[in-house]
């Protein structure tokens, strides 16, 4: 599903430049559920940009679903994003002047998806979610749960082979974390490929492996006895 070797990536501060990955090796397969932590600067969310095509590396192989990413224009890393991937952020990104549904429907016109079929691609994905009740209601009238639910139908209207969540608890308390969680591990169960970073090492002991980055090296790579979140929801 997806393959890297010998991954690079500077920064430019200055005069001299910061080296923030330094020849990062992972491989990630199709229906797996893996967590990547690491402290602040350890270059688990550059990873996770040039996993998501946000930006690009300045050395090394990327590999999605067989298709070799490189050399991206805006526009072509754009029609991957779309094709590939489907993105949760730790503060939702939701567009505060759209529905629910709206919201969830946005990644369907970019595909080009007629009004009619996005209306009842969107309605199935937030009822997917619990949602569907919510539908027109704006993201300043829903909780921060039901915001991250919406932002999950989103990602998952598009029907990417990958869905990579930054921080997705972050912005959650406990409680809401979990039920979270609970949702992705389904989605995981139902054989979606998820790749996740997040800080909290009961969030990642709720995924099936442990890629532990420090100072822009993979140090520990290990699989674990996934918790399920439902025993606490």
């Amino acid at each position: 599903m997806l393959k890297i070797e010998k991954l690079h990536k500077s920064y430019p501060i200055g005069d001299s430049s910061l080296h923030v990955l330094k020849g990062i090796d992972l491989s990630v397969e199709e229906g797996e559920m893996v967590a990547i932590m690491g402290s602040s600067g350890s270059g688990k969310s550059t990873l996770l940009n040039i996993i998501g095509m946000l930006d690009e590396a300045d050395e090394g192989d990327y590999v999605l679903d067989g298709v070799k990413i490189e050399n991206l224009t805006e526009k072509k890393a754009a029609v991957y994003r779309n094709k590939f991937l489907g993105f949760i952020f730790q503060s939702f990104n939701l567009i505060n002047y759209k529905n629910a549904l709206e919201n969830v429907a946005l990644p369907l016109y970019y595909q080009g998806m007629n009004r009619k079929q996005r209306q009842e691609e969107g309605m199935f994905h937030l009822g997917k979610v619990g949602l569907a009740d919510w539908a027109k209601h704006l993201p300043n009238e829903l909780s921060g749960g039901q915001k991250q639910r919406v932002a999950i139908a989103r990602a998952l209207a598009a029907k990417p082979k990958l869905l990579l969540a930054d921080e997705p608890t972050g912005a959650l308390d406990t409680t809401t974390s979990y039920e979270i969680m609970e949702f992705i591990q389904q989605l995981n169960d139902e054989g979606k490929t998820i790749l996740m970073v997040t800080h909290e090492e009961d969030i990642a002991n709720m995924c099936k492996r442990i890629v532990r980055l420090k100072d822009g090296v993979i140090m520990e790579d290990t699989f674990v006895n996934q918790v399920r979140a439902s025993q606490y929801v």
